[in-house]
């Protein structure tokens, strides 16, 4: 059976994680125009580390809509510090 979803585990470095947070709030309806459900985490033990989890239909609809411009705009002005970890995983 094919898989419907794929799930996206993103971590990044940011210089702030609550302005980091607004920023990510700001962007579900975006999220949700391209098809993205998405949580976000902080690392317990590391308070600057952002962590996103969710899940898209596939890879490459998720690749499309974080390198758009305007998301990439928008990560570098919440203070996200250098280019984050993606990891995309299928259930096994």
């Amino acid at each position: 059976m094919k898989k419907m979803s794929i799930t996206v585990n993103v971590s990044m470095q940011v210089s702030n994680f609550d302005k980091w947070k607004t920023m990510f709030d700001s962007r579900k309806s975006d999220r949700e125009e391209a098809g993205i459900n998405a949580r976000a985490y902080r690392n317990v033990d590391e308070p600057n580390n952002a962590c996103v989890i969710g899940t898209a239909s596939t890879k490459e609809t998720f690749v499309s809509f974080f390198s758009q411009p305007a998301m990439q705009e928008a990560l570098k002005n919440a203070g996200v510090l250098g280019p984050p970890e993606i990891k995309f995983l299928e259930e096994a």
